[in-house]
């Protein structure tokens, strides 16, 4: 037996084991894939892991979506029947009373979606309404902020100081020259008219493209929620975009969340490079274009050209910022290396919550510098932001 053959025994022997078997001195370490197939294993077959579905389970979407990035289709499937049964995700969900029990979780709807295609028939109604009623629970905390947020940003972008007498906005006409006011003819001369220009069927072009992948789960539920909420302004034309290694445009579902977050597929592999080739394509007003990018920036495609394309989306005009995570889930796992070169681009990086979302968009509505507004806000960016200019 040749060496080669006697490794691959012995390899294929430590996966079908487990992490009990490896020895002290760590004789057999793994490659980089194996080692990722071992993990989402362990997770499974190998914890003490019971059933829960809100945050005290938090990474059970990851590692269930980790599984498509390491196995065929028939295999995901097997995989995940079996946690349904180990989770006692399955006995749950055919329980009724689990919805009046089940407190709303964005987890919990993470979870769900990552298990939606091997959810029994005669329960997948019941998990789709537990998924509408976070859903419901979510969209009350976030629709009356970003409403407030956008179209203030919306109003400010269409002001202007030559209005018709239609258009003119007279409390802040009056407040601009309360200076001019003559008390002998208790009058207030208007040198500086302030209105609203005329609108048009949209002030600003929105593009959501967000990564599918496990581990931004929570983000993919917010994503989907904040789009469909930005969707109902008719002032922003609102597209939205998920991927992994394929590209899927859910812009035509955005009226529905919950068919939006039904129409993604939670985990796999990683192609951005394509994801931003077909957002490109939707760009038609690229001065009143702003895109959000939502990737822990872990390229499986080409990372070359994705940085030379976002160099032309940016040097195009679009607004672009890279956000790592949108969630309360603390500090995301993200490629260093990219987020520097995008910082070199001018295209900051760093981790928003949901709270901080809205002012987000408006800051990007108002071409505000969005480096400057993740520093206000305390939020940690990526990268060189002072020499990018000089890089461009």
């Amino acid at each position: 037996m040749t060496d080669d053959s006697s490794k691959e025994r012995s390899r294929r022997w430590r996966m079908v084991l487990g992490q009990d078997s490896d020895p002290p001195d760590d004789a057999f370490p793994l490659e980089a894939e194996d080692k990722g197939r071992d993990d989402v294993l362990q997770a499974l077959y190998d914890s003490n892991r019971q059933g829960g579905l809100g945050s005290s389970c938090p990474n059970v979407n990851r590692w269930l979506g980790d599984i498509r990035q390491y196995f065929s289709e028939s295999n995901v499937k097997l995989i995940q029947r079996d946690a349904l049964e180990r989770l006692k995700l399955h006995e749950m969900l055919l329980q009724p009373e689990t919805l009046e029990q089940v407190e709303p979780d964005i987890h919990l709807v993470a979870t769900l979606l990552a298990l939606k295609s091997v959810i029994p028939a005669k329960t997948k109604e019941t998990a789709r309404q537990v998924v509408r009623q976070v859903v419901e629970e979510v969209e009350k905390k976030i629709r009356q902020p970003m409403l407030e947020a956008v179209r203030g940003a919306l109003h400010r972008a269409t002001r202007n100081n030559r209005p018709k007498h239609n258009e003119i906005d007279w409390n802040r006409t009056i407040k601009r020259n309360l200076k001019n006011f003559l008390p002998e003819q208790n009058a207030i001369i208007p040198e500086k008219l302030v209105g609203y220009g005329r609108r048009r069927s949209a002030m600003r072009d929105l593009i959501l493209c967000v990564d599918q992948s496990g581990s931004m789960a929570t983000s993919v539920v917010y994503s989907s929620l904040f789009a469909s909420v930005l969707a109902s302004i008719h002032s922003l034309r609102t597209s939205l975009v998920v991927f992994d290694t394929e590209v899927v445009d859910l812009t035509e579902l955005l009226q529905d969340p919950v068919d939006v977050l039904f129409g993604t597929q939670l985990g796999g592999g990683t192609d951005i490079n394509r994801a931003v080739a077909y957002s490109q394509s939707l760009i038609q007003r690229p001065q009143q274009t702003v895109m959000i990018l939502i990737t822990d920036l872990y390229e499986g495609g080409n990372a070359n050209e994705l940085l030379q394309r976002i160099a032309r989306i940016v040097h195009s005009g679009v607004t672009l910022v890279c956000l790592l995570a949108l969630n309360d889930d603390g500090a995301p796992a993200f490629d260093d290396h990219l987020s520097r070169a995008l910082a070199s681009l001018g295209v900051p990086a760093f981790a928003c919550t949901p709270d901080q979302f809205p002012d987000l968009i408006a800051a990007a509505i108002d071409r505000k510098d969005l480096a400057q507004w993740a520093a206000n806000n305390d939020l940690v960016t990526h990268g060189d932001f002072d020499s990018h200019q000089d890089q461009l």
